[in-house]
């Protein structure tokens, strides 16, 4: 089958839109940040964090992974649209009446009433999600990458807007809640409206077995993870209360922001070209690999100046209230460089259909990252900080081996990437940190100028004295060429829905 002219060209361009946008919604939610942080208090935050931990197991499993399977099928028929949009929009209602009849416990649980009436209006997000999760697979997996972000940045405009008029009105905690469901119901009005179409009653005969089979072990592994993840937030919501977990918060959400504005629209455009590239080992790699080196680039540019210059960038950012995140954002930090050198192990579990190993990694991996923050929570804020990092650091060489384990992918040069990645950056974080090390503490632009001018000159260095590091430079300089070369696609796959076993040439071992 002739490759069509549209894959190389629609993923560059995906990517270039997609970055565009990413890049808008990250310039709204740093404006976001900035803002509220000034009209609300850190006890607000902390409410909201409190209910999400528990909401957000219920979030990993909204749609039961049948996105991420609907975006890596090259063929999905119409029936098996409808048949996804009912199934989805229906584990989506289902999570949000368990989440309101739970709404009670989750009260009950931190001893604090107001968090009733929070899960209950959050139980809402359950059931538009459910709605819009089809609609946003399909522009996905059509690589309609334009449409996409316009809705998403559209919404994320609008529940902002909500947010800061309610915080000016003095709603407190509410003005949160009340930007997370106009987001999402402003998304939805915008998705009909962009994809025209309406889905029909359930069609018999046209099977969403294979979807089922592929999301679930996703589902599983990514529940897994998530209670790693955020075992923090209870157990700092639960002993030491609102205000401090406020404090915490931030500067988790100071550390997501750049992982999430990147590694969202990267795995968005990654994941159906990997997909499509199974049959191809050469061009699997290549592109994997090129992803990976653009992404880690990038992200760990930007964590390692906020980390050495988290005080005046805290101070810029949120106001002097905050000032006590700033450490605590110091230590994520080491955690979120292992994150962002391990995600392109995530990619090829996915675009390969290898959720099952996944799940097994995440049965090991996951205790040992409650176990690292439970007993760091034995020295307050800061231990959960250390343990969370931790337990980071030690999941990334358990991914690296398990993924050799269970296929062919290139995991010696997704370690060396990595590992040069961190070292390199890890080396201009302490230049930019030594450098305004001497400024006074009003000093806080001049820190922020001389600190990005030592990261900057420090990466140079690194330059002129790794090679590897230069052909690093190289690629990412390189990126749009490479992705406007046009690599042909595998034949469609049948209309059954998509394989849960990758191709002969990147087979998982037995």
């Amino acid at each position: 089958m002739t490759a069509p002219v549209g894959l190389g060209t629609s993923a560059s361009r995906g990517a270039a839109v997609t970055l565009l946008g990413q890049g808008t919604r990250a310039v709204v939610l740093v404006t976001g940040v900035v803002v509220l942080a000034r009209l609300l208090e850190p006890e607000d935050y902390g409410l909201l964090a409190m209910v999400v931990a528990f909401t957000g197991v219920a979030e990993v499993v909204r749609d039961f992974g049948l996105t991420n399977a609907a975006v890596r099928t090259p063929h999905l028929t119409t029936g098996q649209r409808t048949n996804l949009f009912w199934l989805s929009s229906g584990i989506g209602a289902a999570l949000g009446l368990l989440v309101l009849a739970a709404s009670p416990l989750v009260a009950a649980f931190y001893a604090d009433p107001r968090l009733q009436g929070v899960a209950a209006w959050l139980s809402l997000t359950f059931v538009l999600n459910g709605v819009m999760a089809q609609y946003k697979a399909d522009l996905n997996r059509t690589l309609r990458f334009g449409a996409l972000t316009g809705v998403e940045v559209a919404g994320q405009v609008t529940g902002l807007a909500t947010a800061v008029l309610l915080a000016l009105g003095g709603a407190g905690y509410t003005a949160l809640v009340a930007q997370q469901l106009v987001q999402l119901l402003a998304q939805l009005v915008l998705l009909l409206a962009v994809a025209r179409w309406l889905p029909g009653p359930w069609v018999r005969g046209e099977s969403v077995r294979p979807f089922v089979r592929f999301g679930a072990n996703l589902v599983g592994g990514q529940m897994l993870g998530y209670v790693g993840n955020h075992v923090d937030t209870v157990v700092i919501g639960s002993t030491l209360g609102a205000g401090p977990l406020g404090l915490y918060n931030r500067a988790y959400q100071l550390l997501v922001l750049p992982l999430h504005q990147v590694n969202a629209p990267m795995t968005r455009v990654a994941l159906p070209v990997l997909a499509r590239l199974q049959d191809q080992p050469a061009r699997y790699r290549q592109f994997l690999l090129t992803g990976q080196t653009a992404m880690l680039g990038l992200v760990t540019t930007l964590l390692a100046f906020a980390a050495a210059q988290a005080p005046a960038l805290v101070l810029v950012a949120l106001g002097p209230r905050w000032e006590q995140t700033a450490g605590i954002f110091q230590v994520l930090t080491l955690g979120g460089f292992f994150v962002m050198a391990g995600y392109a192990c995530y990619w090829v579990y996915l675009s390969l259909g290898l959720t099952r190993e996944h799940l097994r990694l995440q049965l090991v991996t996951a205790p040992v990252q409650v176990l690292c923050v439970l007993v760091g929570s034995q020295w307050g804020l800061y231990g959960v900080a250390w343990g969370w990092s931790l337990g980071v650091l030690l999941q990334w060489p358990a991914n690296l081996w398990w993924l050799h384990r269970v296929s062919d992918a290139p995991v010696g040069a997704i370690l060396r990437n990595g590992a040069r990645t961190v070292l390199v950056h890890g080396w201009a974080l302490g230049a930019s940190w030594a450098a305004t090390r001497g400024l006074g503490p009003d000093a806080t632009w001049d820190a922020l100028l001389l600190g990005a001018v030592a990261l900057v000159l420090a990466l140079a260095v690194a330059a002129l004295v790794v090679p590897a590091y230069r052909r690093d430079l190289r690629t990412v300089a390189g990126l749009p060429r490479y992705l406007r070369a046009r690599p042909p696609v595998r034949p469609a796959a049948p209309s059954g829905g998509p394989s849960t076993e990758p191709s002969a040439d990147v087979r998982a071992a037995p």
